[in-house]
């Protein structure tokens, strides 16, 4: 379990989420082309673009070609939704997806929402242990996974960390020098 752990805590703790503090609702919402996807006022976004339950949303959808670029607020959003759909399918966390996640529509919210979604997902993968770790997902994945350990996924989801974290620390570096 430790060696499933032991990056994404590193990462987190030494670069992601310092990297993040302080980080402001208009870096949070910088859009730097046009046609961003982001997370907007529900009133804003097209029903069939937009997922949440609360007054934000999150963007994602169907596009006519290219995935639009996205925001800072639209990957922190995906992280935290990620890491509390994965706490509520594996860890017995409440259950949530993309049309039930309360979406922050501030950067101050949105840190909170990513340090409590993150903390539950560490939490229930240390509850699970190297024996949860190992059992298969299960009907709690497609088919395609159903016979793969749930570590696989742990680690899908801290390779999504690493990957949008990355993402939104470019995106804050171009922010500021822009």
């Amino acid at each position: 379990m430790e060696e499933v752990l032991d990056q994404l805590e590193s990462h987190w703790v030494h670069q992601l989420r310092p990297r993040l503090d302080g980080l402001t609702d208009e870096e949070y919402l910088w859009e730097p082309v046009a046609d961003c996807w982001s997370v907007r006022p529900r009133t804003q976004v097209p029903e069939a673009v937009a997922h949440g339950s609360g007054a934000y949303v999150w963007e994602h959808g169907p596009t006519a070609g290219r995935e639009p670029l996205t925001t800072i607020a639209w990957r922190i959003g995906h992280l935290a939704e990620g890491l509390a759909a994965t706490a509520g399918t594996f860890f017995g966390g409440p259950s949530v997806d993309l049309d039930s996640y309360d979406y922050a529509g501030t950067a101050t919210t949105a840190l909170a929402q990513l340090d409590d979604e993150y903390a539950g997902f560490v939490a229930g993968v240390r509850a699970l242990g190297d024996v949860g770790l190992s059992e298969p997902q299960g009907d709690r994945s497609p088919p395609a996974y159903a016979q793969a350990p749930v570590a696989r996924v742990v680690m899908y989801t801290a390779v999504e960390v690493f990957h949008h974290g990355a993402e939104a620390c470019l995106l804050r570096d171009l922010f500021l020098r822009r």
